[in-house]
């Protein structure tokens, strides 16, 4: 009885699997996978900002927690500066609950939390699409500061980066207004990859960074847990036979456990 059972719990799940293909043809600007990577760079090499999204095992209001990280760094020093973003996924987007800022030496760090979260990432983005949200923290000799940004997609564009040859990017502009003792504003850029992410960035400095690598979880080498080359419903049946366990070939998102996020990210990645 206990056989039967696992089996038609084997069939339901595999069977859940297939229906979620319906999304798989969903384009993703930011693929949102635990373990992505993207590291862009300027043109001589000397700053370098590399964007990770990572697990956590915070829970935030019940949602499961992941961080969303950006580091900048000077090549030839040893300090760096960013941001990391406690988010949760939904079918909205990417949902932002807090921040925490890495500002440097001399400012120290500043956190921003947000209750109810704001959508800082939509799940799905085209020419014209806009959104808004507003940051409020505590910055060393600064004080009480609050910061809106303002996204809209402006363009879509092709690029050209050490990485290869991007078409159809969109080109986001992100405006900054920040109220401390007095206002100011600021505008940079953001280019996303269909399904691959962000490209390209360029600061309010006019400072440029183009992708230089990337180590996407989403390829699909990252599903074929079999290593027989391609991916189908053997590899769905490896990693169904291992729900519940620690095991690292059938862990495909590396969050530590086999679950269901596990089979859905290989059904959508099911060779042709």
């Amino acid at each position: 009885m206990i056989v039967k059972k696992n089996r038609v719990g084997l069939v339901l799940v595999l069977l859940f699997c297939y229906l979620s293909l319906g999304t798989a043809e969903a384009v993703e600007y930011y693929p949102t996978d635990l373990g992505n990577i993207w590291v862009l760079e300027t043109a001589d090499g000397t700053e370098r900002v590399t964007y990770t999204i990572e697990a956590s095992e915070e829970r935030i209001d019940g949602n499961e927690i992941a961080l969303f990280k950006r580091t900048a760094e000077t090549v030839s020093t040893d300090e760096t500066t960013g941001e990391t973003l406690f988010v949760h996924f939904d079918d909205e987007g990417v949902k932002l609950h807090k921040v925490v800022a890495e500002l440097g030496s001399v400012f120290g760090t500043a956190t921003a939390i947000l209750s109810p979260p704001v959508l800082f990432l939509p799940a799905s983005l085209a020419l014209g699409d806009s959104w808004v949200f507003t940051l409020e923290s505590e910055v060393i000799l600064t004080g009480p500061v609050s910061v809106t940004y303002t996204y809209e997609v402006i363009a879509v564009e092709d690029v050209v980066t050490p990485a290869g040859t991007f078409e159809n990017c969109l080109k986001v502009q992100v405006d900054t207004r920040t109220v401390t003792a007095s206002i100011s504003r600021s505008t940079s850029y953001q280019w996303l990859a269909p399904n691959i992410g962000i490209v390209k960035v360029e600061t309010s400095q006019e400072l440029v960074f183009n992708l230089t690598s990337s180590n996407l979880v989403s390829d699909a080498s990252a599903y074929d847990v079999t290593g027989d080359s391609v991916v189908n419903i053997l590899d769905l049946v490896f990693v169904a036979a291992r729900l519940g366990e620690v095991d690292t070939e059938a862990d495909v998102n590396s969050d530590g456990t086999v679950d269901i996020l596990d089979l859905v990210l290989i059904s959508q990645n099911l060779s042709d």
